[in-house]
């Protein structure tokens, strides 16, 4: 579909507009309150780190819980981008918008009073429509930081941290610079809400994965 191939530039702010709020109601969805619900299992926003994220959910000790949030919050930021990229096919500065909107939608949601999880699983769902080859390079980066270490706040910095550095590397010959941009604002943001994670890895008081809820 290539719906918006020609728009005027005021029409394609307003559509740009449109699109980033409908991206950020998108990603305000919080699965990670809803499974917990429909599994009968406490709030995940009352235990563990207080994040309404699949790693908390998985503290409950119910990883089929947890991996139907992983995979939510990791569809909604995909879905997002797809339809964007669908719908305004040479425009990568609104797919770039709609990006950063599903990613904010779920850190600030509307429905939680605008706060929210921490974004990592979002994250990979934007990126696999963005780039699928950059978002594989960075899941196995977090994997391996994971099994080494065994803290997903620590495998998601680094995996935070590498992302624009992995793109610049894999598209150097053939750079969106839209898409740079998206991806640096994401990163930066990951890594800033992870800053009571850092606080804790320096201080040894950071759970592992597995830990269950106190």
């Amino acid at each position: 579909m290539n719906a918006f191939i020609n728009l005027s530039t005021i029409t394609l702010i307003l559509y740009s507009a449109l699109a980033a709020v409908l991206a950020y109601l998108m990603g305000s969805i919080p699965f990670a309150i809803i499974v917990s619900k429909l599994f009968g299992l406490q709030d995940p926003r009352q235990f563990g780190s207080g994040n309404p994220g699949a790693t908390n959910v998985l503290r409950s000790g119910n990883k089929k819980a947890a991996a139907l949030t992983l995979i939510g919050d990791a569809f909604k930021g995909w879905l997002a981008v797809f339809i964007a990229q669908q719908l305004f096919t040479h425009y990568s500065t609104t797919i770039a918008i709609v990006a950063i909107a599903v990613f904010l939608g779920h850190i600030y949601s509307l429905f939680l009073n605008f706060k929210g999880g921490k974004g990592v699983a979002t994250a990979i769902g934007v990126l696999l429509a963005l780039s699928p080859l950059l978002a594989l390079s960075l899941i196995i980066i977090w994997v391996l930081m994971a099994v080494l270490f065994r803290y997903s706040s620590l495998a998601a910095i680094v995996a935070a941290a590498a992302a624009p550095l992995l793109y610049l590397q894999l598209y150097s010959y053939h750079l969106n610079n839209a898409y740079l941009a998206a991806i640096a604002f994401i990163s930066i943001v990951l890594i800033y809400k992870h800053k009571t994670n850092i606080q804790k890895l320096l201080t040894g008081q950071e759970s592992k994965i597995g830990a269950k809820k106190k």
